[in-house]
Order: structure tokens, then C-alpha cells, then sequence
């Protein structure tokens, strides 16, 4: 990241800012979008190994019968390893992006400018604090939407037919967040956090460790209370049962009535990712706004 060596653009030249903000973060907007052709292209040959990776995890008989291949000829095949653990890398990259976004939004977006004085340099040269921040805030969430918004169905195509022991379960922390829009708010909230407590604390480092310890209350908050975002499905039966995979199990009771035992599952169905999806991420993008809406708030009350 460089400091803002040039002045900014007049107030009337339609982009200016825009401009400006991308010049003066080239260095970040490069290694963004380096990560991401990385990952595209990650993700591309990821796909191009799922149908050898499938039948590396099949069920398999020995001898061979029919129905199923020779199980010597299944170990033979180790790319559903390579397979498995691509896709959970990028689905931890995708989970967890909020954090470099947020110390980054926190130390160099804002905290170092407001330290630095360059900022402030800014103001008196026709670019009013409101329109300094509207930029600095515009340009990464556009990049961010555009740049998450284009790698989950990417993510989605590379998983192939989603089988859990290669892709893992739908509920699985990484798996969950890097297959919805819950992503997209995950890195807007973490831009928006971070640009406020740069602006709070007005010194980078501080700012970023802020925003880092803020991201990192708010991931594991939504992580925990994830299952209580929509009402489960509860199952009554006499006897025992199974509950299928796909199901995340919520709470579980086995307990006898008049001498016949009854078990109680509490659980979410498949069926239950978009809503979950749906609510995590108007929460995200809530937190995001309110962020947002204190960083102005603040910048009108506290700097000139």
C-alpha cells in the first residue's frame, strides 16, 4: 500500500475519486485480484478432476462383481484426495475473507490516512470528507461483491454433484458460508467494520487489530447461533430412528412414555440452507450498514 501521493481529483470530474482510490491501493487491489484468477483458475481444474475424483470414492468389491469395480482399481485412484482437500481450501478462503478485508479497511483504507495527514490534505482540495468516505468505502465493496459474487458459483459448479465425502456436508461451517451470499456479507462486513474503526482510532495498527478482534466476535457469533436463525423441524417417534446425513442435528431425546421409549430430534433439513442463508446474511449486511452508517456519523462529528 502507498500513502496518497497525489492530489486528488477536482470535485467535478465525473470518477475522479474512483480513480484516485484505486491509484492510491494499487498494491491491494493487485494481490486481490491475483487471489482471485488464482482461485478461478483453482477452482476450473478442480472441476476438470470431479468425475476421476468420484469414482476414486466409490464403493467397490473385491472380486469385482457387476454392479462394482474392483476395489484394488479404486485405491489406485488417489485424485478424490486432491479433489477434497482443493475444495476445502477454497471454502476456507471464501469463509474467511472478512479478516484481511476488514485489517485492511482498518490499517491503510482509512486508519493510515487519517494518521498520516493525507486525509486531511484531501478535504481542502474540493473533495469534502462525506465524498472521501463514500469513495474509500464504494470502490472495495464493489470489488468485493463483484470478486465473492463471481467465485461461490464458481465454488458451486467445482462441487460437482456436492457428494458430502468429497465437498462436505451443506452445514459444515466453510462449506455453508462459501456456497451462498452469505460470503459476499461476510466481506462486506468486515469492510465496513474495519473502515469504522479506522476511523475511530485514527492509527492503523491499532485500527486493525480492532477491526480483526471485532470480525473475529462477529464470525464466531453467527457460527454459534447459526442453527437458531430458522425454526428446525422436530421428528416424534416411538422407538428409535435415524436421522439421514443431510440433516444437521439440532438437539436430540430419548425418553420413555407409559413404558415405550420415544425419541425426539430436533434438526434442519437441506431444504433449510437458503433460509439460513437468507437470514445470515440480511444480519451481515445489517451490521455492514450500521457500520457504515456510524463511520459517516462519525466523520461528520469528530473531523473537520
Amino acid at each position: 500500500m502507498t500513502a496518497l501521493s497525489t492530489a486528488p481529483a477536482p470535485a467535478g470530474r465525473p470518477g475522479g475519486l474512483v480513480r484516485t482510490v484505486a491509484r492510491t491501493h494499487r498494491t491491494a487491489l493487485a494481490l486481490a485480484l491475483l487471489v482471485l484468477a488464482t482461485a478461478t483458475a483453482a477452482l476450473i481444474w478442480l472441476h476438470s478432476l470431479g468425475d476421476e475424483a468420484r469414482a476414486g470414492n466409490s464403493a467397490c468389491a473385491t472380486p469385482p462383481t457387476d454392479g462394482l469395480p474392483s476395489c484394488a482399481a479404486v485405491e489406485a485412484i488417489t485424485v478424490d484426495e486432491t479433489y477434497a482437500s482443493g475444495l476445502a481450501m477454497i471454502a476456507t478462503v471464501l469463509s474467511w475473507v472478512m479478516f484481511p478485508v476488514a485489517a485492511w479497511a482498518g490499517g491503510a483504507l482509512t486508519g493510515r490516512e487519517l494518521e498520516s495527514g493525507t486525509a486531511q490534505l484531501a478535504w481542502t482540495q474540493s473533495v469534502t470528507p462525506a465524498r472521501w468516505l463514500a469513495a474509500k468505502l464504494a470502490v472495495p465493496a464493489a470489488l468485493l461483491t463483484a470478486g465473492t459474487g463471481l467465485l461461490v458459483p464458481v465454488n458451486i459448479w467445482a462441487r460437482g454433484d456436492r457428494d458430502p465425502d468429497l465437498a462436505g456436508d451443506w452445514y459444515y461451517p466453510d462449506v455453508f458460508v462459501s456456497t451462498g451470499p452469505v460470503a459476499v456479507a461476510y466481506a462486506l462486513a468486515g469492510l465496513a467494520l474495519g473502515a469504522l474503526a479506522g476511523l475511530v482510532w485514527r492509527r492503523a495498527l491499532p485500527a486493525a487489530g480492532v477491526a480483526l478482534a471485532a470480525s473475529l466476535l462477529l464470525h464466531n457469533l453467527l457460527e454459534r447461533h447459526r442453527e437458531d436463525l430458522w425454526p428446525p423441524v422436530t421428528r416424534t417417534e416411538a422407538g428409535s430412528f435415524e436421522l439421514p446425513r443431510s440433516a444437521l442435528q439440532v438437539a436430540w431425546a430419548d425418553s420413555p412414555v407409559n413404558g415405550v421409549p420415544i425419541t425426539r430430534a430436533t434438526f434442519h433439513p437441506e431444504s433449510h440452507f437458503w433460509p439460513l442463508q437468507y437470514v445470515e446474511t440480511g444480519l451481515l449486511l445489517a451490521v455492514a450498514a450500521t457500520a457504515t452508517a456510524a463511520a459517516f456519523v462519525l466523520l461528520a462529528r469528530r473531523l473537520p
